[in-house]
């Protein structure tokens, strides 16, 4: 006997956690569109370099290649819809100067899954905004992510904080080459503060900036912390925009728990300022982040002031409220073709008709009824049929 087996980390959807995906996905995208924002479909596949597979080392990992037979030029399978929505904006919309406000709600593959409990195939929503510098901008992409939220049972939601522009101003001003940013980087991301110590000892930084890196892991905890940052980290302009961008995103959500990292950098490339994300109950990660990425567009020809977050919808699986099957009217095979007209006049008020050919199928017991004709009208008799067993 064939077991048919998916590839690791792969899985199929059933009825019923398809229906709840559905019916969350049209709820997101409502909720979208009543703030303005317009749905987008870009494609599964595109030429790799679109997909800024070059400048991104993590994407370029997570990113299918394959070569496309017509062309004979490198494709990407997508792990990634943000930046194809940066082309949109930068390309397709260019004619609109001013804000665009773009969302999307599809799957992504991933060569790679993201983590253990992850999968390679997410459904990946998100909203983006485009032609707005202003932190304004990021408090109204962080209050819809928060909303977001809402359509699944999350409970209470942890709104978490970062920002990558702290660090890159710390960066500059020590006057660290590319590679010693990265290496500084990516050891923040591991929060292993001993091997900063050690790093920039090693590299034998002014004592001002080797303190500063030093201290950044250390820099976590409530809304206490931007006054702790003000107070201990260099007084840089862009250090201060940095933390006032905080401030300002605090001051909007007064009611929210609020988690602040100025070490939580894990990004992707593309990011160059606020940092967001929420977390919840019984989650191993964030279910949704985000964050700033001022510039990106200029890679397709305008680079543009840009936020935004996504999150996958899959992982919502679970904790969505339960879509019933719709009771099913019954017609009778033999009753099928003369019904026709009858049972398509039923299908456009949205009922679902199930044509009986007595071996059994796949609707509920609780049935709406059977057509049957009488006093020759086609009428729905709504009591309970049992179902034929095959």
């Amino acid at each position: 006997m064939q077991t048919w087996q998916l590839p690791e980390h792969i899985a199929d959807v059933l009825p019923t956690n398809a229906r709840q995906l559905e019916s969350a996905r049209e709820r997101l995208l409502a909720l979208f569109r009543v703030h303005g924002y317009e749905l987008v479909q870009p494609p599964l596949m595109e030429y790799s370099h679109s997909l800024l597979t070059h400048i991104d080392a993590g994407l370029s990992l997570k990113t299918i290649l394959v070569v496309d037979q017509l062309s004979g030029r490198q494709l990407g399978i997508r792990a990634d819809i943000t930046p194809q929505v940066a082309r949109i904006d930068a390309h397709l919309l260019s004619a609109n100067q001013g804000i665009n406000r773009l969302c999307y709600a599809g799957s992504v593959l991933h060569a790679q899954p993201d983590g253990l409990l992850n999968m390679r195939e997410p459904l990946q929503a998100g909203a983006e905004m485009y032609g707005f510098a202003d932190i304004r901008g990021d408090i109204e992409l962080i209050d819809l992510m928060l909303k977001s939220m809402k359509i699944a049972d999350m409970g209470k939601v942890l709104l978490s904080l970062g920002h990558i522009g702290i660090f890159r101003a710390l960066s500059d001003a020590a006057h660290l080459d590319a590679g010693q940013s990265a290496t500084l980087l990516a050891l923040m991301q591991d929060k292993d503060t001993g091997a900063v110590e050690a790093q920039v000892k090693a590299w034998k930084l002014d004592g001002m900036w080797a303190k500063a890196f030093s201290l950044l892991p250390r820099l976590y905890g409530g809304r206490e912390v931007l006054s702790d940052a003000r107070g201990r980290l260099p007084d840089l302009s862009a250090v201060g925009s940095a933390l006032d961008e905080l401030q300002a995103v605090c001051d909007a959500f007064p009611d929210c728990e609020i988690h602040i990292d100025l070490s939580e950098l894990r990004v992707d490339n593309y990011h160059t300022g606020l940092l967001y994300a929420a977390y919840a109950a019984d989650f191993h990660d964030a279910v949704a982040r985000g964050g700033r990425y001022d510039g990106l567009g200029g890679y397709f020809g305008r680079a543009r002031p840009a936020t935004g977050f996504s999150f996958d919808l899959r992982s919502f699986i679970g904790r969505l409220p339960a879509i019933e099957r719709q009771p099913a009217v019954l017609v009778d095979a033999e009753d099928a073709e003369v019904a026709r007209e009858a049972v398509e006049a039923l299908r456009e008020q949205g009922q679902c008709v199930v044509i009986d050919y007595g071996i059994g199928h796949n609707v509920s017991e609780e049935l709406a009824g059977r057509l049957k004709k009488t006093d020759g009208v086609w009428q729905v008799v709504k009591r309970q049929i049992p179902v034929h067993s095959g």
